[in-house]
C-alpha cells in the first residue's frame, strides 16, 4: 500500500516524540537546541499542521540519529506536504469530513459497528441520498448531491488494486429500517450481500436475540494504519464525528469490536439472514 501524505504526517509526529523522549529532552529543552518554540515542537509531535523539513533534519541531528534515520524523517516532512484527491473537488469538503477523508485515504483497514445505518464504504447511491435527506434537514438538493458524490468517490477505495479489508458488524436495526421507501432498502440489502462476497469486505449481522452487547454507545470505526500506533477511532455523533488515538481509547474500542465479532452470526449465516430480510421487503 502506498503511504499517504496524513500517514507520513502522523508517523513522523510520532517518530519525534519518540527520538525526543530516548534523549531524555523536554520540549522546551528540545526546541531550544533548534530555535524553535516549545508550542511549535509539541504541535510536530501532535501530528498537527504543516511541519519544515530543516528544522526535522535540525532535531534529528540534536537527538543522534543516524544518517539513514534523518534522512527518512526528512522525507516524511517533505511527503507530508502532498495534498489528497478531495482538495480538487469543485465545490469544499465540509469541515467535519476533512479528517475521515484524509485517514480513509491511506488505512489498511477499517472495522465498523453499525446501529443505524449501513456503513457509508457499502452504500448505494439512493441509500445514501435517503440517508443525507434525513440527516440535513434544511440543506438544499445541491449541497446533498455533493455530499452523495463524495461518498461515492470514497468507495473507489475498494477497487484499489490492495483495497483495505472492510469488516463491518451491523446490528439488525440496521438491516430492518427501512430508509428511503422499500425498493431502496430491496436493492442497498442486495448491494450489501455483493459487496460481502468480495475477498476483502466482511459483513456480519448482530442479531437482536444477541441481547446486549459490547457497544451500546453507538457506532464506531477502527481506522487501521500501516502501524499499530497509527490507528484512530471515529465515533458518530451529530454534526461530525469524533477522533479518537490514545493507546487506552484504542484499546477499548478494538476490544469492543472483538466482542461484537463474537456476538455476531457467522459470514454465512450473516448473507443468509440479509438475503431473508431482503425477500420479506
Amino acid at each position: 500500500m502506498t503511504v499517504g501524505p496524513t500517514t507520513r504526517r502522523r508517523q513522523l509526529g510520532a517518530d519525534l516524540r519518540r527520538l525526543r523522549e530516548r534523549k531524555g529532552l523536554t520540549l522546551e529543552e528540545a526546541g531550544a537546541l533548534v530555535g524553535i518554540s516549545k508550542a511549535t515542537l509539541s504541535r510536530y509531535e501532535r501530528k498537527e499542521g504543516a511541519v519544515k523539513w530543516p528544522a526535522v533534519d535540525a532535531l534529528c541531528r540534536e537527538y543522534g540519529t543516524t544518517d539513514d534515520e534523518r534522512s527518512s524523517l526528512v522525507e516524511l516532512a517533505k511527503g507530508a506536504r502532498i495534498q489528497g484527491w478531495w482538495r480538487s473537488l469543485a465545490d469544499p469538503v465540509p469541515e467535519s469530513m476533512n479528517l475521515m477523508l484524509t485517514l480513509e485515504d491511506e488505512v489498511v483497514s477499517e472495522d465498523h459497528y453499525a446501529c443505524m445505518y449501513v456503513p457509508g464504504l457499502l452504500q448505494t447511491r439512493a441509500y445514501a441520498e435517503a440517508v443525507h435527506r434525513a440527516s440535513e434537514m434544511r440543506c438544499p438538493d445541491q449541497e446533498i448531491a455533493h455530499m452523495v458524490d463524495i461518498r461515492m468517490k470514497r468507495q473507489e477505495l475498494l477497487e484499489r488494486p490492495e483495497p483495505p479489508h472492510i469488516w463491518a458488524v451491523i446490528d439488525e436495526a440496521v438491516i430492518r429500517r427501512v430508509v428511503g421507501g422499500h425498493e431502496t432498502m430491496r436493492a442497498q440489502l442486495h448491494h450489501l450481500l455483493e459487496q460481502a462476497r468480495r475477498p476483502h469486505v466482511t459483513v456480519q449481522i448482530l442479531p437482536f436475540e444477541a441481547g446486549a452487547h459490547a457497544a451500546a454507545v453507538g457506532s464506531f470505526v477502527v481506522l487501521g494504519g500501516p502501524a499499530p500506533e497509527l490507528d484512530v477511532v471515529y465515533v458518530d455523533i451529530i454534526g461530525g464525528g469524533l477522533f479518537m488515538e490514545k493507546p487506552q481509547e484504542l484499546a477499548r474500542y478494538k476490544l469492543a469490536f472483538d466482542y461484537l465479532r463474537a456476538q455476531a452470526l457467522d459470514i454465512e449465516r450473516s448473507a443468509a439472514f440479509l438475503d431473508q430480510v431482503g425477500r420479506e421487503l
